[in-house]
């Protein structure tokens, strides 16, 4: 009789709670189901909140409940970079390659947010890491977001350095259109193609757009070629601005060295796959050290 009553108590309890807002549209926690808008687990998940999550699973709640635009839980908690949210979900059984209805994955949200930790974990659970989604590349958003780390993290599990996506270009190309001078670093020294850009458009192109003359600088002392022209038949000195310090960087460079010649050669020779492998070569330590451009 005790439990019939107890029974009785929580179902007028539950019926007299008011409708809750989440993502700006009500909500019924008791009309939870896998098309739901937004839950309070979505909630908790990008706020960070653990035990509140550990609660809401605790009572019921499905740990891949989906939004109408399929973002699950662990989608929130890598958006919000919560390492110990995004750790209790996958231990949980979430999915860790759930896709959003625009193709974002939570590999990707971590790669945004900018949280190592968390794309560290996806990667240790398998979460691929290249992607078809024009819109939803982890490599891109990382170099245009200017997170290094995530995107070390990206190439050292064997992400393509090169992919290029229609309209998005090369993640290098995301990265100088961005002034991402760290990323544009790293991918560099990682062997990315100093030429693939975004269709005729070279990185080159991108980064005198936007105007930074250390990328400019850069992209040259990896053997950017400054005669190329894109589509609509410009080099990348026709696209700077008078008296600009992009400009200056272009004019100043002259032609080649004989010793950069050589170090692009060698370099192209060893591939990108072994490019680490010139620090064990039987050379002067000051000819290695050139050759990986330390």
């Amino acid at each position: 009789m005790a439990a019939v009553e107890t029974d009785v108590f929580l179902c007028s309890q539950s019926w007299q709670r008011p409708f809750h807002i989440y993502g700006g549209l009500a909500y019924n926690s008791l009309m939870a189901d896998s098309w739901s808008d937004r839950t309070p687990l979505h909630e908790a998940a990008y706020q960070g909140r653990l035990l509140h999550l550990r609660t809401l699973i605790a009572q019921g709640f499905h740990v891949d409940t989906l939004t109408m635009d399929r973002v699950s839980p662990l989608h929130e908690a890598c958006l919000g970079g919560h390492y110990a949210c995004a750790k209790f979900l996958l231990d949980s059984g979430a999915n860790v390659e759930a896709v959003s209805t625009d193709g974002a994955t939570p590999l990707f949200n971590s790669c945004r947010s900018g949280s190592a930790a968390c794309v560290r974990l996806l990667l240790q659970h398998r979460a691929s890491i290249n992607t078809t989604h024009q819109l939803a590349s982890p490599l891109h958003e990382a170099a245009k977001k200017g997170h290094r780390e995530c995107l070390e993290l990206l190439l050292s599990y064997g992400a393509h350095i090169d992919v290029e996506l229609p309209e998005v270009g090369t993640p290098l190309y995301s990265a100088c259109t961005a002034r991402a001078t760290a990323c544009v670093y790293v991918l560099l020294h990682s062997g990315a193609d100093v030429q693939m850009g975004c269709e005729q458009d070279t990185p080159l192109h991108a980064a005198v757009k936007s105007g930074e003359s250390d990328v400019v600088d850069l992209l040259l002392d990896f053997g950017a070629a400054g005669c190329c022209r894109n589509a609509e038949g410009k080099t990348p000195l026709d696209l700077s601005a008078a008296n600009s310090a992009v400009r200056t960087a272009l004019q100043n460079r002259g032609p080649c060295s004989l010793s950069q010649l050589c170090r692009f050669c060698i370099r192209r020779s060893l591939g990108r796959s072994r490019l680490h492998r010139a620090s064990s070569l039987f050379l002067p330590h000051r000819i290695k050290d050139f050759l990986l451009y330390q």
